[in-house]
C-alpha cells in the first residue's frame, strides 16, 4: 500500500502519521523581535477530510486557546484520519496585549481575506486564508464575547447552508443561531472559498468558563467523528437537538448608571419580565429593562457601570413549546457528567 503524502504547510513537510507545530512567519516587530503564527498539524496515516480549528482571532477571547489546548491533548486524535490543523492564537498581537485589535487598532475580523501587500491585519489575514482555510474542507473558529459580557454556548450559522446547519446540530452547543455573515469576516471569506465553517461563541473576554470550554471541546469532537476522522470511542454523545433560533435582538440601557441585572444567559424570559434595573447613583431615578417577547437569553453585560445605550441583553426569540428551560438545565447537567472532561490529562 502506498504511503499516503505528506502534508507541507509553510516550509514543513508533515509526514503522515505525525504532528508537528509550525511557526508561519508573519512579521517581524520594531525592536527586530519576529511575529509567527503557529499552527499544530495532525496528518493522519488514513485519508480523510483537512479540517482547521482557529481561535484568538480577538486577542482578548482567551477561551478558544484553551479549547484547543485540551483538544490537542486527547487520546482520541492518535488515531486521526485526514488531517487536522489547530491554530490557538491567530493574533498574537491582541493576545500579547490582551487586546481585542491588531496594534494598527483593526479589528482583524473585519479585514478578510486581505493581502501579501497591506496592512499588518490585511497580511494577517491573508497568510490565514492562504495557508489554511483555502486548503481546506471545514472549519471550526472560535470566539468568546468580548471584556465586560459573557455569551452561552452557541454555534452561528449563515441562512442558506443545509449542511452547516446539519453539523452545528451535530456540535450540540445549547443553542444554534442563524447570522448573516459580515462583510471582512472569515466566515464570509471561508463561504467564498466553498469551505463551510462553524463559528463557536461562548463564554467571556479575557476569562475562562468551565462550561464553555467543554462544551467547546465535546462540540469539535463530535464534528470531527461525524467526519469520519475520530472513532466513536472517547466522543461525547449528543442527547438532545440544539435549539435553532432564527433572530435575535441587543437590549440597551435606556439611561446611564449603576446596572443591575436579574436573569442570566440561559434562562428564559416572558415578555414583559424585568430583566434588569438601570439606577443613578443616588437611587432616586430607576429605569427598568423588560423583555419585549418571549425569549432566550444568549449574552448579557457584566459590567455594572453602563452608559445610555449600552448594549446589556442578547435576545432570542422562541417560542413556548420549544421547552428551552428544560433544555438548558439538561444540557448542563449531561456537560458536567461526561467522562471525557474527568481525564486528568486535558484539564
Amino acid at each position: 500500500m502506498t504511503p499516503r503524502p505528506g502534508f507541507e504547510l509553510g516550509d514543513t513537510l508533515v509526514p503522515a502519521g505525525t504532528r508537528r507545530t509550525v511557526d508561519l512567519p508573519v512579521s517581524v516587530l520594531s525592536d527586530h523581535t519576529p511575529v509567527t503564527m503557529s499552527a499544530h498539524v495532525i496528518h493522519g496515516r488514513r485519508p480523510g477530510p483537512v479540517v482547521f480549528v482557529t481561535a484568538g482571532i480577538h486577542g482578548d477571547e482567551v477561551i478558544g486557546v484553551e479549547i484547543v489546548r485540551r483538544l490537542l491533548n486527547l487520546p482520541v486524535l492518535g488515531g486521526l484520519a485526514g488531517t487536522l490543523i489547530a491554530i490557538p492564537i491567530v493574533n498574537a498581537f491582541g493576545f500579547l496585549n490582551l487586546s481585542r485589535y491588531l496594534p494598527d487598532r483593526r479589528d482583524l475580523n473585519r479585514c478578510f481575506p486581505g493581502t501579501a501587500e497591506g496592512s499588518m491585519a490585511a497580511r494577517l489575514a491573508h497568510l490565514l486564508t492562504s495557508e489554511v482555510v483555502a486548503r481546506a474542507d471545514l472549519g471550526i473558529d472560535l470566539h468568546s464575547a468580548s471584556i465586560h459580557r459573557t455569551n452561552l454556548p452557541q454555534v452561528r450559522v449563515a441562512p442558506g447552508d443545509d449542511e452547516l446547519m446539519r453539523l452545528a446540530g451535530v456540535f450540540a452547543a445549547p443553542v444554534v443561531l442563524r447570522s448573516d455573515l459580515r462583510e471582512g469576516s472569515l466566515r464570509q471569506t471561508a463561504r467564498a472559498l466553498g469551505v463551510g465553517m462553524l463559528l463557536y461563541e461562548a463564554g467571556e473576554g479575557l476569562r475562562f468558563d468551565e462550561t464553555a470550554v467543554r462544551a467547546g471541546v465535546a462540540g469539535i469532537l463530535r464534528v470531527l467523528h461525524d467526519r469520519g476522522m475520530v472513532g466513536a470511542k472517547g466522543v461525547p454523545r449528543a442527547r438532545r437537538a440544539p435549539l435553532v433560533c432564527r433572530a435575535s435582538r441587543w437590549l440597551r440601557a435606556p439611561q446611564g448608571g449603576l446596572l443591575r441585572t436579574y436573569r442570566s444567559e440561559g434562562e428564559v424570559v416572558d415578555k414583559g419580565d424585568v430583566l434588569a434595573v438601570v439606577s443613578d447613583p443616588f437611587g432616586e431615578v430607576e429605569a427598568e429593562i423588560r423583555a419585549p417577547e418571549h425569549g432566550i437569553i444568549l449574552g448579557r453585560a457584566v459590567l455594572p457601570v453602563v452608559n445610555e445605550g449600552n448594549a446589556v441583553f442578547h435576545l432570542a426569540a422562541i417560542t413556548p413549546s420549544d421547552r428551552a428551560g428544560d433544555r438548558m438545565g439538561a444540557w448542563t447537567a449531561e456537560l458536567g457528567a461526561e467522562k471525557l472532561f474527568d481525564e486528568d490529562e486535558i484539564l
